[in-house]
């Protein structure tokens, strides 16, 4: 498997599954097939209801947990340094783990500097092996970096064809932290999956247009966590890595970057409080 290294020197998959909106009842065996399937990064979140059924897979493959690379990340009703610390040892039991290989903070809201001083302490106590962030847009990330002791690692965003996000890769190359990208196929918006120019792109090297879209992405040095609860899509999904785009084929996919979300604003009022109130 391809890795990345981390600002901290910690090797990370490029490739992994995600289960954002798998029901708990089904999580377990959708992680179960995904490690069948060769996945060892797996992201999940105190939000999606889901770590027991991660935890439960892991430790049911028979794999040593050191082969694995687990992700989590602390919703904003656990924000805050007090709150934040007995959320993290309440997700590490979920997982069934001693440490996670990531932590998050999942949306920048809330008490989120103390919530980063616990995943700082965290990690320095070995419960963590990487810290960062996800959904902070420049102005956030670039002030938290410049107000905590532990430079974040990954900032995990919306990122896929249709946003890049290349403004914000300019201040985190400024601070040598990792973008990760969720949804990576933009959840079929924008009439993804019949996009002319990824058909055309993906039928030169025989490849489907979600194949081609995750290979830009890794390409890019963007961490990739598809989700599928069917295994064939699994597998389709981790062939990836298999070919290589031409530079040519690259440019063409770097100008349908159109640098905004298909799917929500962090500068809303309404739908910060939607998520606050989530």
């Amino acid at each position: 498997m391809q890795t990345v290294n981390l600002n901290n020197g910690v090797e990370m998959p490029i490739l992994g599954y995600g289960v954002f909106l798998v029901d708990p009842k089904e999580c377990e065996r959708c992680v179960t097939d995904a490690i069948d399937t060769g996945y060892r990064l797996i992201d999940t979140a105190q939000a999606y209801y889901n770590e027991e059924g991660v935890g439960a897979a892991v430790k049911k493959s028979g794999i040593n947990r050191e082969e694995f690379f687990l992700v989590t990340k602390v919703w904003i009703t656990n924000s805050g340094e007090e709150k934040a610390a007995r959320s993290i040892d309440e997700s590490l039991k979920k997982l069934q783990t001693d440490y996670v290989d990531l932590l998050l903070i999942h949306q920048p809201f809330g008490d989120y500097y103390g919530t980063y001083r616990a995943m700082e302490k965290a990690y320095k106590d070995g419960k963590v092996r990487a810290i960062g962030v996800s959904n902070f847009f420049p102005d956030r990330y670039v002030d938290l970096c410049n107000f905590v002791e532990i430079k974040p690692m990954i900032n995990q965003m919306e990122t896929h064809v249709f946003q890049q996000q290349k403004v914000l890769r300019e201040y985190m190359n400024k601070f040598e932290t990792q973008l990760m990208s969720w949804s990576p196929m933009a959840r079929g918006e924008n009439n993804f999956f019949n996009n002319e120019i990824l058909k055309s792109i993906g039928t030169k090297y025989n490849k489907t247009v979600a194949q081609v879209a995750l290979r830009f992405l890794t390409q890019e040095n963007v961490i990739v966590i598809p989700k599928s609860t069917h295994k064939e899509r699994m597998k389709e999904n981790f062939e990836i890595l298999d070919f290589e785009l031409s530079n040519e084929d690259i440019e063409t996919m770097r100008k349908m970057d159109k640098g905004s979300s298909i799917f929500v604003n962090h500068y809303d009022p309404e739908f910060v409080q939607a998520i606050i109130n989530y």
